[in-house]
């Protein structure tokens, strides 16, 4: 019973340290108007399940990711962050859209519905650096508590993406995040994959 409760811990205390960041960037896709809230959630879940899944194959086949490619990630969310600035430059001063125009929005935005979680799920991807790092040898060190961390890793990934949600419809902070989320996810985007995309520097001595 100790030692279960003793792996639970050290599960939840994982997650929330690799993901702290993660409630935010949720709270800033919630606020985008143009993102799907099950979208999101969907993509939390793959990206978060992709990491999990490469941790688990790498400390199963004993291989060690080399240091500073998976920065190279960091082009996912600058990319999408930059498009991103493009379309709220174009759309700022917008005239305000008829019903029927409205209408035919929503159902082009239904078929963006799965770009959108593969979106949301490489942004997830490109910000687990740190996860990968922590994952791996926790995973190599037990093998057979993989299953306990997998289930733990996903319950929490629900309760963030709440939390998530949560800071979007609190009465004090959800109407600053629904106002200006959208106007600052571009800049949280690019600025995050600039951040990854640091990492990569090593591969220019390792190049060299």
């Amino acid at each position: 019973m100790v030692a279960s409760l003793t792996l639970i811990g050290i599960s939840t205390t994982v997650f929330v340290s690799t993901n702290i960041d993660d409630i935010f960037l949720l709270a800033a896709f919630f606020a985008d108007p143009h993102l799907r809230t099950r979208a999101i959630i969907a993509g939390q879940f793959l990206g978060i399940g992709v990491l999990v899944l490469g941790s688990v194959l790498a400390s199963v086949a004993a291989l060690a990711i080399p240091e500073g490619y998976t920065a190279l990630l960091g082009v996912v969310p600058l990319i999408l962050g930059v498009r991103k600035l493009g379309e709220l430059i174009r759309t700022r001063g917008a005239s305000t859209t008829e019903e029927g125009q409205g209408e035919a929005a929503e159902q082009k935005m239904e078929r963006r519905t799965h770009s959108q979680v593969l979106a949301v799920a490489g942004v997830t991807v490109a910000n687990g650096g740190d996860n990968l790092g922590v994952y791996i040898p926790l995973f190599a060190s037990d093998p057979r508590a993989i299953p306990v961390h997998v289930m733990i890793f996903a319950v929490m990934t629900a309760l963030w993406c709440f939390a998530g949600h949560l800071l979007v419809k609190n009465r004090l902070l959800g109407e600053h995040i629904k106002n200006y989320g959208h106007l600052v996810l571009p800049f949280v985007l690019i600025g995050l994959g600039l951040y990854i995309l640091a990492g990569a520097r090593v591969l220019l001595g390792v190049a060299s």
